[in-house]
């Protein structure tokens, strides 16, 4: 299924329970629509959420809201059913608010480009932490529930840890040389995996961050996207427009399962059921794939794309094939 949303798409979320899929876009306006196996998915929400553009959108409260962060340094909650506004928190950043996650139930995490993280409580809609982790933008985090603590990536190369029991920085790593663009926690949380702009996915182990352990090549260009799909595999979403199935130690590009020609690749999402893959790109496209089919797909390919490792770990594959040169330059945000 296609969605052409009209304009450059920044991020989408799926609602946690119904087949709803929200997306954010570069105008400012939020997206909703409802989607299903046998019809064109529907719109049901199209408003003005900012005056700037629209960054971040995640659901929370059990999906009954929409909150939303945009460079104009506000935090926006809009009711799902009515479109209106619950509460907006106009000051909720010093700088543009540039990523948005959930953490539990009913507290939220924002990231900004001046490298700030704080996590809010959404019932009381207050800052309950604050951690100046980073010198340059936000570009993901995820969040570590059995030990309360977020992970967090930045331009500035940089891995951050912040612990929200101690509310700090519990650790930070050296700076690398790529910008981090995106990040997952696999192999039952003993390996950090973050994606790069000159497409290099960089392994860190759990309790050793200073230094990844092993830098995979096989991206072109950039890596902005990444989802765990098991333990020891995760689908990227690349600037060359390319979704791949990548394999984690042993480290390979399984096989391409989808694309967007050769726009690149913004966010991709699950369903609530898993039932679709959603990726947005700068072809001003939303599309749902089918993730049964993409997976099947892939199982009748033939052989397997090895690539360049630098290891510090016995477990990783030798090189074979080196990568494309990358791209200097990341596409500047709004």
């Amino acid at each position: 299924m296609e969605i052409h949303l009209g304009k450059l798409p920044f991020d989408l979320d799926f609602h946690p329970s119904n087949p709803l899929v929200a997306t954010g876009l570069i105008n400012g306006e939020l997206h909703l629509y409802r989607y299903s196996n046998d019809s064109q998915p529907q719109r049901l929400l199209n408003i003005r959420a900012h005056n700037e553009s629209c960054r971040a959108v995640r659901f929370i409260d059990s999906g009954r809201a929409i909150v939303t962060g945009s460079p104009d340094c506000s935090i926006l909650a809009t009711d799902i059913e009515t479109g209106t506004t619950i509460a907006r928190l106009e000051d909720a950043h010093a700088a543009a608010v540039n990523r948005l996650i959930n953490l539990t139930e009913t507290t939220i995490s924002s990231g900004d480009d001046d490298g700030c993280i704080k996590v809010w409580d959404t019932r009381q809609r207050s800052c309950c932490n604050s951690f100046n982790a980073h010198e340059e933008y936000i570009s993901d985090m995820t969040f570590v529930s059995n030990s309360m603590q977020l992970l967090g990536t930045s331009g500035d190369g940089t891995l951050s840890v912040c612990s929200l029991r101690r509310n700090k920085v519990q650790t930070r790593s050296e700076f690398s040389e790529d910008e981090l663009l995106s990040i997952v926690t696999m192999k039952n949380g003993r390996k950090v995996i973050c994606g790069t702009q000159t497409g290099a996915l960089l392994l860190y182990s759990w309790g050793h961050f200073k230094d990844c352990s092993d830098r995979f090549l096989g991206h072109p260009l950039s890596v902005e996207a990444l989802l765990k799909l098991d333990e020891d595999t995760l689908i990227s979403g690349s600037e060359d427009g390319v979704i791949r199935l990548v394999g984690i130690l042993p480290n390979r590009i399984i096989q391409p399962i989808a694309e967007h020609s050769e726009y690149p690749i913004e966010r991709l999402a699950f369903s609530h059921d898993r039932k679709f893959l959603g990726s947005i790109s700068h072809d001003q496209m939303l599309k749902l794939w089918d993730l049964h089919e993409l997976l099947n797909g892939q199982q009748n390919a033939t052989g397997n794309h090895l690539v360049t490792t630098d290891s510090d770990d016995s477990e990783m594959d030798v090189d074979v094939k080196a990568p494309k040169p990358s791209k200097d330059n990341k596409p500047g945000q709004v």
